[in-house]
């Protein structure tokens, strides 16, 4: 069974045309760096108590990069795809991040409006990083595609 390519020819020359694809390039590594911080931060709260501040701030943080990179990944998706969300390609990455957006939001809501404990925060800082983490699954496994597709194109 043979699956259709991810990127029509003019779609993959808008790609690598954009500087929004360097910039992508460079926000993913980047917010999995500062995730990994973070995880290791609000880890250590809720283990020892010790260090809430900071990771709630990191958290803070990780989710000012995340809409960065929402923001960053809707213009590069219209100008490769002349949309700004949920083209056919990238279709469930999309409706996926939206949940990853969701939770990261209730977080910020939550830790500004004082709205439960320091330790509810931090599993929701915990839920909102699961999904974050299968929603990154899912765009490392769409890169994969499409580097099978180059080199079957090549």
């Amino acid at each position: 069974m043979s699956r259709q390519p991810l990127y029509s020819p003019a779609e993959r020359i808008r790609r690598d045309e954009s500087r929004w694809t360097l910039v992508q390039g460079i926000l993913a590594p980047f917010q999995f760096l500062v995730f990994l911080v973070s995880l290791s931060l609000v880890l250590r709260a809720l283990a020892t108590g010790e260090g809430a501040a900071a990771a709630a701030a990191s958290v803070v943080i990780k989710t000012f990069v995340l809409y960065t990179i929402m923001i960053t990944g809707s213009i590069w998706e219209k100008v490769v795809f002349d949309k700004w969300l949920f083209a056919p390609a990238f279709f469930w990455e999309d409706v996926f991040s939206m949940l990853v957006l969701a939770l990261h939001t209730a977080y910020l809501v939550a830790y500004y409006g004082a709205i439960g404990s320091n330790h509810d925060r931090m599993i929701l800082a915990l839920a909102a990083y699961a999904t974050y983490l299968i929603n990154a699954g899912q765009f490392l496994l769409k890169l994969r595609a499409a580097r099978l597709d180059a080199v079957t194109a090549g």
